[in-house]
Parts: C-alpha cells; sequence; structure tokens
C-alpha cells in the first residue's frame, strides 16, 4: 500500500525528465527533484521486497571515472543493473583519445547501444561541468544526425561544480530523518569544511548541498576558515534559493556556531576554488614539482585549523543532530592522527552515514528511470502488479 501511495503522489506532480540529462539539481524543478526523490524511494521499497525493477531487456550503460571512487562507481553500476543494463566502464589509457580522438567521436562511439553515460570528472576546476555538456551535446548530434538509434542520458556522477548523485542522496537521507519536505523547513542544516591531512579535495559535495538544500526552506549555514571559499556563483545561487524557499543561507568562519542547535551536520574537507586552479594549471602542465609545493603549502595552512573537527563537544553543541558524510571520511585516531572526525563520533553515527551511501543507488536509478520512461507511474505499477521476484524462494 505504501509503494501504491507513492506512486500516486508521484502522478500529481509535474515533471518534464523524460529525454532529459541530469547535471545540476538547480537545472530541474522543485516538482522533478521530488519526482527523482519519489521514485529513488519507491525502487527502495521494491528491492527491499525483493520485487524486480527490470526495464530493459538489454542496453548499455556507460561509466567514465576521471578520479577515483567506491560509492559512486558501485552505485552506477548497481542502478544500471537494477534496470536490467550491463555496464562498461570507458578507461582513457586503453582508449584512442591519447592518440588525439575527439570528443565527439568518442561519445559516440560509446553510444552505439548505449542508454546511459555516467561521467564523473571533478578534478579539473572549470573544465569538468564543461566536459560533461560536450558530451551531451555529442551525443545530440549523433541521435539528430540517425548516427545512434537511441540518445543516451548523460548522468554527473560528479563535476567540479555539483554532485547531484551525492546531494540527492543527502536530500533523502534528510526527508527520511524528518518524514517528508514540509518539515525540513526551518530545519538548521549546517555544511561545514573540516580539518583533513590531505588537500586538493573537490568542492562540488559542499556545492551540491548549500545548492540543493536552500531550496527547500531550510536554514542553512555555510561554515569554513577564512580563504577556503566556494565558486561565487554557487554562493549567489543559494542566497537567491533561501530567499526564494523562505529559509536562510549564511557564511560562518566559526565552526563552533555553525553547529549550535544544528539539526544536520556534514563537516567534510575541501580546497578553495582557488587552490584547485593553481591545482589545475600545474597538473595541465605536468609540473610535479610545483604540484609538490602547492600540496606542502596546502597542508600548511590546513594545519592551522586542525580543531576544525567534528567531536564529541562540537555535536553536544547540536540539537541532537543527523550526523552526515559522503565517505570516506579522515576519521582521527583511526585513518589518520587528526581529521575531519573524531573516532567515537563516527563510530556513534556509522549507521546513518552508511544508510546515507545506500540511497546513492535508488537516486541513480531513479535518475536513469525518469530519464528513459515517459509515464514512470504505468511501468512502476506494472513492475508491481507482476510480482517477479528477483529471488525465489
Amino acid at each position: 500500500m505504501d509503494i501504491k501511495n507513492k506512486i500516486k503522489e508521484l502522478e500529481q506532480l509535474n515533471q518534464k525528465m523524460f529525454g532529459k540529462d541530469f547535471l545540476l539539481t538547480w537545472e530541474k524543478s522543485v516538482d522533478e527533484i521530488k519526482s527523482t526523490l519519489l521514485v529513488a524511494e519507491i525502487l527502495n521499497k521494491m528491492h527491499k521486497n525483493n520485487i524486480v525493477t527490470k526495464i530493459f531487456e538489454s542496453g548499455l550503460g556507460v561509466s567514465i571515472f576521471r578520479d577515483n571512487s567506491t560509492r559512486t562507481r558501485f552505485s552506477f553500476a548497481s542502478a544500471c543493473n537494477a534496470l536490467g543494463l550491463d555496464v562498461q566502464d570507458l578507461d582513457e589509457n586503453k582508449s584512442q583519445i591519447a592518440h588525439g580522438e575527439t570528443v565527439r567521436e568518442t561519445a559516440n562511439m560509446i553510444s552505439f547501444m548505449a542508454d546511459v553515460i555516467g561521467i564523473r570528472d571533478d578534478l579539473y576546476i572549470g573544465e569538468g561541468d564543461k566536459y560533461q555538456r560536450q558530451v551531451a551535446d555529442a551525443v545530440q548530434f549523433g541521435f539528430e544526425n540517425k548516427i545512434l538509434h537511441q540518445r543516451p542520458t548523460v548522468i554527473n556522477l560528479q563535476s567540479d561544480i555539483d554532485h547531484p548523485t551525492q546531494s540527492m542522496s543527502d536530500l533523502a537521507k534528510i526527508k527520511d530523518r524528518f518524514g517528508n519536505l514540509e518539515n525540513i523547513k526551518g530545519k538548521k542544516i549546517v555544511m561545514s569544511w573540516a580539518y583533513s591531512p590531505s588537500y586538493g579535495k573537490p568542492l562540488s559535495v559542499a556545492q551540491g548541498m548549500i545548492g540543493l538544500l536552500t531550496r527547500f526552506g531550510a536554514d542553512v549555514v555555510l561554515a569554513h576558515p577564512k580563504g577556503y571559499d566556494l565558486l561565487p556563483e554557487v554562493i549567489e545561487l543559494s542566497k537567491n534559493n533561501a530567499k526564494n524557499s523562505g529559509g536562510n543561507f549564511r557564511i560562518s568562519n566559526d565552526m563552533n556556531d555553525a553547529f549550535k542547535n544544528a539539526d544536520v551536520v556534514c563537516p567534510k574537507s575541501w580546497a578553495s576554488f582557488k587552490v584547485m586552479e593553481k591545482r589545475r594549471d600545474l597538473l595541465h602542465a605536468n609540473d610535479q614539482n610545483g604540484l609538490q609545493k602547492l600540496e606542502q603549502d596546502c597542508l600548511l595552512e590546513n594545519a592551522q585549523f586542525i580543531d576544525w573537527e567534528c567531536n564529541s563537544k562540537k555535536m553536544a553543541l547540536t540539537n541532537n543532530a543527523l550526523y552526515m558524510h559522503p565517505l570516506p571520511a579522515d576519521i582521527s585516531g583511526l585513518s589518520c592522527k587528526y581529521g575531519e572526525v573524531s573516532n567515537n563520533v563516527f563510530e556513534k553515527n556509522i549507521w546513518d552515514t552508511y544508510n546515507q551511501a545506500s540511497w546513492k543507488p535508488m537516486i541513480i536509478t531513479a535518475m536513469i528511470l525518469l530519464s528513459k520512461i515517459k509515464n514512470p507511474s504505468k511501468i512502476l505499477r506494472e513492475l508491481l502488479d507482476n510480482e517477479k521476484y528477483r529471488l525465489s524462494s
């Protein structure tokens, strides 16, 4: 009955996601965000009840990972498999890209029988989102010119700007915690920088969080030491989102101030966009000495803020807050001497962080399904009524 009610709720939403890519959450309407959450919840219930969610008899999901990944890589593979697609990872070192193959050519050559392309490109500030859009334009060219029988959906598995599969998973977890999206209004949600013994972590997790949560009337606080700024355009976007949704958005340079009376906290390290710009240029120049010096300088800068750790004292300032992290976390006394979170706080909240991660394959499955099916409610109802099970008893 719960699944059927959610399908009815889905029918009431005005979403136009069929045939569309998913690159930035703020390019989607509120109804489209709600639809993605609902479909993810329905699929989650179906999987728990052993119900088959296969909508493809054949097809391919292509993944392009230009950065290392565990959760997102396996979430994409799981999502494709749940819908009936096989997965092939494009290893650029084994492709013809080094021989001058263009983005347009690569995108079309991998797409002849592909239905979705997932791309993670977060290393180069100013380039990841641009590359994903080049791939999207290339497959659109192939489809319009009848080179491709179908147009693969392009899904952002993390770019330099946004990490929509992560922020949508975070929103699903927060919605589950508070019961519904209406209950998020007025809740204090903190996206905080935290100390890390490494450097060069992307900005897109933090940007994705503030760019999405400000759309639902929350009291969103971005906390970081001076100098660890995010992209100015995302800050401006978040301010406008908060104004339009009746929520609030502010920046604090004090972690204790940010945590006070918080309902949700997400302490996660990142590098400033100025550092990421320098890193991008050094990487392109293959300047190993320059990269080494930049890393040393940044680690020395990080070390000034070693007290930016999520520990029991800071959690005691909160309103019994939900602790969140996209993982892997730098855990003090476990994975490093000093890190983003103390061992006891992480262990106390391990169920929530792992449960948070479990939403990602469901979110990606929902993104694919909504882009491929004109009438998702009809298909979901058919899957439910068919009573076909993944495992026979």
